[in-house]
């Protein structure tokens, strides 16, 4: 046994340890609950409002700030100009103005069987190039030079307007008809045709040869001049001007 003095020396060591791990328990337990106070608010979240916006976007606010478009606008407007210039289209169809009979039908028409009825389906075409402009490219609205052939003076006459756009030849189909194609079928129609309308007749016919002498020069790539025999074709719009421009100018 130990004596008294030395007991109480163990005693009071026992109390002192105690008390430092009491200390240090109730620190660790105010320390948790003073991290977890609901009164302390959380610290503030980054959020992307507070990020330096990329060198993309800061280029694209630079070019929007000095009036310059991005690549993207440039090519959405370069496809709407190029819509806006299609919407402009101009052609030259041919019909025989003199009389001249087959199968006991008479296939003349001018323009002032045109002016008569006002307006009129382009029939009789059986040349595949033709077909696939009418069928594929007039439009209604479209301009027409009304040309004058297989005739003593051809030439353009007046002009006409697309009103009704490509649909099946019936022509083709009637065996009676002068146009007859004994291999077009009805179910799958191989020969088709628009409508067009009177617009008025040109102040004078202005006939080929005049138009063959601006070959070298504003009609050099004309198709009438170049192509004279296709019987339905595309005219630029330069050249509707100048042809037009023709009108009141006296022929040589």
């Amino acid at each position: 046994m130990l004596d008294r003095p030395k007991r109480k020396a163990a005693e009071k060591a026992n109390e002192g340890l105690t008390t430092t791990t009491t200390r240090k328990q109730s620190r660790r337990t105010s320390r948790k609950r003073v991290e977890s106070s609901p009164d302390e608010a959380p610290p503030p979240k980054r959020t992307k409002r507070n990020a330096q916006p990329s060198a993309t976007s800061a280029k694209k606010s630079q070019k929007a700030a000095a009036g310059r478009p991005d690549k993207a606008d440039i090519s959405e407007a370069s496809d709407h100009a190029e819509g806006e210039e299609e919407t402009a289209r101009f052609w030259l169809l041919k019909a025989e103005p003199e009389s001249r009979v087959e199968m006991g039908v008479d296939v003349k028409f001018s323009i002032d069987d045109l002016q008569a009825k006002g307006e009129s389906s382009w029939d009789g075409v059986r040349s595949f190039e033709a077909r696939n402009i009418m069928r594929d490219k007039m439009k209604v609205g479209d301009k027409c030079f009304f040309y004058h052939s297989n005739c003593k003076t051809p030439g353009i006459a007046g002009i006409a307007e697309v009103s009704k756009e490509a649909y099946p030849d019936f022509t083709a189909v009637d065996s009676k008809h002068p146009y007859y194609d004994p291999k077009s079928d009805p179910d799958n129609p191989k020969w088709m045709m628009v409508n067009v309308k009177f617009v008025r007749k040109l102040r004078r016919l202005i006939p080929l040869k005049e138009l063959q002498s601006y070959r070298d020069g504003p009609l050099s790539d004309m198709v009438l001049v170049r192509r004279g025999r296709l019987s339905v074709q595309p005219v630029k719009q330069e050249e509707w001007e100048f042809v037009l421009g023709l009108e009141d100018k006296d022929p040589e």
